[in-house]
C-alpha cells in the first residue's frame, strides 16, 4: 500500500460537467485494514459522485462511531463533514438538513452503529423520510471492540472469540424494516460486485 499521494495531474485528465477531476473527489489516503472492503465502498462513492457531477462543497457527509465512520475521511476532502456520537448520526443529519435543504446529505454507518445503539434513530429517520442517502456497512460484528456479534450477524455465526459460542438470535433485516416503513429507495449490494 502506498502512503504517498502524487500531486502531479496529467493535463489531459478528463473532467466532468462541473469541471472536476475524478481525483478531486478523493480524500486522505486510507489507513483502514487491508481487505476490509470499506476502500471499495469509498471508491464507489468517489466514482458515483464524479459521474453524477456533484460539486464537493455541496455535499455533507455524516457518520457515527464505528469502523465505517473512518471512511468519510477517504473521499471528498473538500466537502462538509460531521462525525457524531455512536448511533446518533440520523439526529444530527436531521438538524443539519433543516438548516440547509440545498445540500446533498450522505450518511455512512456500520451495523453496530445503526442496528444496535442507533436502531431507534435509524427507524425514525426513515419515518421522517429525510432527504439523505444512508449507507450501512454490514460487518456482522463490532470491529472496533474486537469482534462481538452485531445485531446483523447471521443466526448460528461462530463468534470470533471461539469456544463454540454462536449467535443465538436471527439477524435484524434492515432492508425489510426500510421497506415496511416506506423508505423512498432501498437497495442492497455486495462490495465484491463492481457493476
Amino acid at each position: 500500500m502506498s502512503f504517498v499521494k502524487p500531486s502531479f495531474v496529467h493535463p489531459a485528465m478528463p473532467k466532468n460537467e462541473v469541471r472536476y477531476l475524478k481525483r478531486d473527489y478523493e480524500g486522505a489516503i486510507s489507513t483502514l485494514c487491508a481487505g476490509c472492503g470499506r476502500d471499495s465502498i469509498n471508491a464507489a462513492i468517489i466514482t458515483a459522485s464524479y459521474q453524477l457531477n456533484i460539486e464537493p462543497h455541496h455535499l455533507v457527509k455524516l457518520s457515527g462511531i464505528c469502523c465505517s465512520s473512518k471512511t468519510p475521511t477517504c473521499f471528498m476532502s473538500n466537502s462538509h463533514g460531521f462525525n457524531t456520537v455512536h448511533g446518533r448520526m440520523p439526529s444530527v443529519a436531521t438538524g443539519v438538513n433543516l438548516a440547509n435543504k440545498d445540500l446533498i446529505y450522505l450518511g455512512v454507518s456500520g451495523d453496530g452503529d445503526t442496528a444496535s445503539i442507533g436502531m431507534g434513530q435509524f427507524v425514525h429517520v426513515i419515518r421522517r423520510n429525510l432527504n439523505m442517502t444512508f449507507i450501512v456497512m454490514n460487518y456482522g460484528c463490532f470491529g472496533l471492540t474486537k469482534g462481538q456479534d452485531s445485531a446483523l450477524a447471521d443466526f448460528g455465526t461462530i463468534s470470533k472469540a471461539g469456544g463454540g459460542a454462536s449467535t443465538p438470535f436471527q439477524a435484524i433485516d434492515l432492508v425489510g424494516t426500510e421497506m415496511e416503513l416506506n423508505a423512498s429507495l432501498v437497495a442492497r449490494s455486495f462490495l465484491g460486485d463492481k457493476r
